[in-house]
């Protein structure tokens, strides 16, 4: 059983604390189901933990707006976002109960193209990554103790070490994926039975959606992360190394 201690749920935690949290929290919710994660999570740490949402497939706020739609979820509108990631965030926002923060970076793209140059997704793609999504979010963790993502083994091979529950020390929380496990196959099923709000670009062969200067749609055989940052040598933005 995961440690329980006198410290309210809505109280910062302190790192030794998460810590051991997560330790047990990965041996006992590794077999659970995707709505027993996500009930542990609201349960454990109510109002300091977030979901974070990309506006591809939408089955995780699916399951949270069931589970625990008192869930902070947050959206990171980099300002180059395809329009139909911003028309499917506004479906979500539209039937469900969710509270849902559309968190902006600091600077500007004019700002960014001032200070570094025009289209530094070309020149520099880990800075403006930073600039524009991990920074924010960094910012925006200082109020959790705890962050849900979609993560999930069969859509990155980099991905596969990674655990239902565990800690991140960079930032001080306990990453959660509830459906780490899932199947592409478990994914669409649940996507279809239930009528969940997903992206149209990802039926367009857009498997993985992003920026739009860094996302391009895949080829046949293609690996589904092949379309991002294509020719970069780059697989991830940077939030979940």
């Amino acid at each position: 059983m995961t440690p329980n201690s006198d410290i309210p749920a809505n109280a910062k935690r302190s790192q030794d604390h998460l810590k051991v949290l997560a330790r047990y929290a990965a041996v006992d919710l590794s077999g659970a189901s995707a709505q027993e994660i996500i009930r542990w999570a609201s349960e454990v740490f109510a109002s300091r933990v977030v979901l974070t949402q990309s506006m591809a497939n939408t089955v995780l706020a699916h399951l949270v707006n069931d589970v625990a739609p008192n869930i902070d979820v947050i959206f990171l509108d980099t300002g180059v976002h395809f329009p139909a990631t911003l028309e499917t965030r506004d479906r979500l926002i539209a039937t469900t109960n969710l509270p849902i923060i559309n968190l902006t970076p600091s600077m500007s793209l004019a700002e960014q193209a001032e200070k570094h140059g025009a289209e530094l997704w070309k020149t520099n793609p880990d800075l403006c990554c930073a600039i524009r999504k991990v920074e924010p979010m960094e910012q925006a963790l200082e109020n959790y103790d705890a962050w849900i993502s979609g993560m999930r083994h069969a859509a990155a091979k980099q991905r596969k070490s990674r655990k239902v529950v565990e800690y991140d020390s960079e930032r001080n929380v306990i990453k959660i994926a509830p459906l780490l496990h899932w199947s592409d196959e478990q994914l669409l099923r649940y996507t279809l039975e239930n009528d969940v709000v997903v992206n149209p670009l990802m039926y367009q062969g857009y498997p993985s959606i992003g920026c739009v200067p860094c996302t391009r749609r895949i080829e046949p055989g293609e690996d589904v992360r092949a379309g991002r940052w294509s020719g970069l040598g780059k697989t991830e933005c940077g939030l979940h190394t």
